[in-house]
C-alpha cells in the first residue's frame, strides 16, 4: 500500500507525428517521478521527462490515485520534428489516467490559442500544418480555412523559401512558420469543432 501522503509529478507528453497523436510511455506507464521532501513539483516533473525538450508545458491536473497516492499532470508538447527517444505511442490506444484529459485540453487551446507551435515543425507548408491539427484535433480540417482563420488572427506569417512538390507533383509549397512560440490567446471566442 502507498503512504496516503504520497505525491507524484507525471508527464502525459504528446507529439503529433505520422498523421496521428502519439503519447510518450516509460515501461508501459506515463513518465512520472515521486517528490522528495521540500522538492517542488516541476523538479520532479524534471527527473521524470527531459522538460528542455518539450516546447511547452503546462500543468494539467491533480488527482487521487486508485492506490491512495497523489498525482499532479503535465502536459508536455513536443515539435514533430525534434528528435526525442523513447515509447511512442497512439493516444486513442492508451487509457492511462490524465490522457483523456490532456487530448481534451489540446483540443481546446487549438481552437483559442497559438499552442500549434509546440507541435509543428519551425517551418511548414499549409498542408503540414493541416496534418497537424488533424491528428490533435481527431477530426479533418480544411487546409484554406486552417490558413485564413490563422493568418487572419497574426499567429502565421510567410517565410522565404518554398517547399518541392510531391510525387504526385504539383506547385512548389508555400512556407510558413509560427510568430511566436510562446502560449498566447489568440481567440477568446472561437471554436474548432468537429463537423456536425
Amino acid at each position: 500500500m502507498v503512504d496516503s501522503t504520497s505525491h507524484v509529478a507525471v508527464g502525459v507528453v504528446m507529439r503529433a507525428r505520422g498523421g496521428r497523436l502519439e503519447v510518450l510511455l516509460d515501461s508501459g506507464r506515463l513518465p512520472q517521478a515521486a517528490l522528495e521532501p521540500r522538492e517542488s513539483l516541476e523538479a520532479a516533473l524534471g527527473r521524470a521527462v527531459d522538460v528542455a525538450a518539450l516546447a511547452h508545458v503546462e500543468q494539467l491536473e491533480t488527482r487521487v490515485l486508485e492506490d491512495g497516492s497523489v498525482a499532479t499532470a503535465y502536459l508536455g508538447l513536443v515539435q514533430s520534428e525534434s528528435p526525442v527517444a523513447g515509447d511512442w505511442r497512439p493516444a486513442a490506444e492508451v487509457a492511462l489516467p490524465f490522457v483523456g484529459a490532456a487530448q481534451s485540453r489540446l483540443r481546446a487551446k487549438l481552437s483559442y490559442t497559438n499552442v500549434g507551435f509546440a507541435l509543428a515543425p519551425r517551418t511548414f507548408t499549409i498542408s503540414e500544418l493541416r496534418e497537424v491539427y488533424v491528428a490533435a484535433l481527431g477530426h479533418d480540417v480544411s487546409a484554406t480555412n486552417l490558413q485564413r482563420v490563422l493568418i487572419r488572427r497574426g499567429v502565421l506569417e510567410r517565410v522565404d523559401g518554398r517547399r518541392a512538390p510531391g510525387r504526385t507533383g504539383g506547385r512548389p509549397a508555400a512556407l510558413f512558420r509560427f510568430v511566436s512560440d510562446r502560449l498566447e490567446v489568440t481567440d477568446e471566442f472561437a471554436a474548432l469543432r468537429p463537423p456536425r
